[in-house]
């Protein structure tokens, strides 16, 4: 019998708009996992989610069914509803329009996972611009700076 098979694991990673550093503590315990369901319930495996006040990073096993684009709109639109519903202070919460989506390679997987669960930490020395720049260029991922921020 034919079989389609596919092991596409891919870092997501996406601001607040504006880069609004809103995303509480108390929040960030409950967003990272209900991102992670609602990856799950697109076909998509989350392996790592996490961030801080201002951005998001995801770890996902990409299901062969579902667009990258399609489930980025799907997880926004999602946690944003669910952000909003938190309290009175969130009601005009948003997230960024863009994305990044960046390849990463099975022996990547590990590296990857405690990089994202090591966010708190790392941003302590680097800012999310400064970071999000950095993946951009290890990646070759060519931008205009005017545009990578909404």
């Amino acid at each position: 019998m034919p079989q389609s098979l596919s092991n596409i694991i891919v870092h997501i990673v996406f601001s607040t708009r504006h880069r609004t550093p809103c995303l509480e503590p108390e929040v960030q315990g409950n967003l990272h996992p209900y991102m992670a369901m609602t990856s799950r319930k697109l076909g998509c495996e989350c392996l790592r989610a996490g961030g801080i006040e201002d951005h998001v990073h995801l770890a996902v096993r990409m299901s062969r069914t579902i667009a990258m684009s399609k489930l980025v709109e799907q997880i926004k639109t999602a946690s944003s509803k669910w952000v909003k519903r938190q309290s009175r202070q969130m009601e005009g919460f948003a997230w960024q329009r863009g994305y990044a989506a960046l390849s990463v390679s099975p022996e990547g997987l590990p590296a990857l996972c405690t990089y994202i669960s090591s966010q708190a930490e790392h941003h302590r020395k680097f800012s999310f611009a400064d970071e999000y720049r950095h993946l951009l260029e290890e990646y070759g991922i060519e931008y205009d700076e005017r545009y990578v921020w909404d």
